[in-house]
């Protein structure tokens, strides 16, 4: 049973990933070479200056252990309308749950607000709706995605210190790997690998976007909902918005409905059997 005002490790994991997952603020004081998935960076000296970005909002403060840094920032936020719990044992405990982390190193700049930054070629399908989805819901809940002509990808990323993801070109570090995509190298080199319920996905988006429908049942059905959406929005960003609940749905369905199953004779209400 977790402390009061804290939430334990296994229930922050079950909002991973998901739209009720809570802001997770990590507010260790030195350079940390690993973050709980979604985490963002905040000083704790400054709380009064970012608190008002969680207004209304419920948040998760990990610190080093969970002790006084967390529970006090924690208890600062609250002062700001801020549903804020600390993260039970800190982020030593979920690494030493097993829990997935995320390499810092790996991400790109951030700008003034914390964010990062990304770029693609526009008129998305599958793996530029796929992968922006992951960063949103286990790397970077507020990052940025520019969509451009192909011809400009490497110029805006260099210009603007974006990360170019799902284009060929030399020296590109986020991109299709022989028979894997895009998603796949994200998965992997995000740290989470060993997510059960990622994994199933990734073979799906795999599918959907090689042209392998044989991979999985649900790759055809995800081509089609992808080119369908691509076709209903001329603005690649509402295609994004709009793609979101797709991919939260296909997530939930991998970790928790994959057994389940719907026709009409297992939906009948059960008979009551008279004597």
């Amino acid at each position: 049973m977790p402390a009061f005002n804290t939430i334990s490790n296994e229930k922050l994991f079950r909002l991973l990933g998901t739209p009720a997952c809570p802001a997770i603020i990590d507010v260790r004081p030195d350079d940390v070479s690993r973050l709980v998935p979604g985490a963002i960076r905040r000083s704790h000296l400054d709380v009064a200056r970012w608190a008002p970005r969680l207004e209304g909002r419920s948040a998760v403060i990990a610190g080093q252990k969970g002790g006084e840094l967390s529970q006090g920032v924690a208890a600062l936020l609250r002062h700001q309308g801020v549903a804020a719990e600390a993260l039970e044992g800190g982020v030593s405990g979920w690494a030493a749950a097993g829990l997935p982390t995320v390499p810092a190193a790996i991400l790109p700049p951030r700008d003034a607000d914390g964010r990062t930054l990304w770029v693609t070629r526009a008129r998305p399908k599958v793996d530029r709706i796929a992968c922006p989805w992951l960063i949103r819901r286990f790397v970077d809940p507020g990052a940025l995605f520019l969509f451009v002509p192909p011809a400009d990808v490497p110029g805006v990323a260099e210009r603007f210190q974006a990360a170019p993801f799902d284009i060929e070109g030399e020296g590109v570090f986020w991109s299709h790997r022989g028979e894997l995509c895009t998603f796949d190298t994200m998965v992997a080199e995000f740290g989470l690998g060993e997510m059960e319920a990622l994994q199933r996905l990734a073979v799906i988006v795999r599918g959907a976007d090689t042209a392998r429908p044989e991979l999985a049942p649900q790759a055809a059905g995800l081509l089609a909902v992808s080119l369908g959406l691509s076709r209903m929005y001329a603005d690649d960003l509402a295609q994004l918005d709009a793609g979101m609940p797709v991919y939260d749905a296909l997530y939930r369905w991998c970790r928790d409905a994959v057994e389940e199953t719907h026709d009409w004779v297992s939906h009948q209400p059960r008979q009551t059997v008279r004597a």
